[in-house]
């Protein structure tokens, strides 16, 4: 008489939510929670680190030949690297700004309102400031 043992591998279900996930499929979405929460971590931490170039900021006031402000002129800024212009009304007291500035780059900012335009004032990558204020006013054109 010849005694057979027959042995079977018996899974033991993992009750999770109230069904059977396997452990390969647990560690599988437990790692993408750890990916996801490690992700939005470092999506926050956006500030800039010590020793790195900080973006700066541009801002200032258009004035008409008489004093007062303009309201409503266009503020240009010119990327020197690469020619690109930016364009910005001034607001009802003559203020304008732009933002996120490379401190990488020079830029180039003038206004013009009608038939005035105001001098063109440089921004030099050199000038370590992180908000810079430039007022300019216009003048008539001959």
């Amino acid at each position: 008489m010849t005694i057979s043992w027959k042995t079977t591998r018996r899974k033991i279900p993992t009750r999770i939510g109230g069904s059977a996930i396997s452990g390969r499929r647990r560690l599988l979405a437990l790692l993408a929670v750890l990916l996801a929460a490690v992700s939005m971590g470092a999506a926050q931490d956006s500030k800039p680190k010590k020793g790195e170039a900080q973006p700066r900021s541009l801002s200032g006031t258009v004035s008409l030949p008489d004093g007062k402000p303009a309201a409503r002129a266009v503020v240009l800024l010119e990327n020197t690297k690469t020619k690109s212009i930016v364009s910005f009304y001034s607001q009802d007291n003559g203020s304008y700004f732009f933002r996120e500035l490379s401190p990488d780059v020079d830029y180039r900012v003038s206004a013009r309102l009608e038939d005035a335009i105001s001098p063109t004032h440089t921004v030099s990558a050199f000038n370590s400031r992180k908000d810079i204020v430039i007022n300019l006013k216009l003048e008539k054109k001959n």
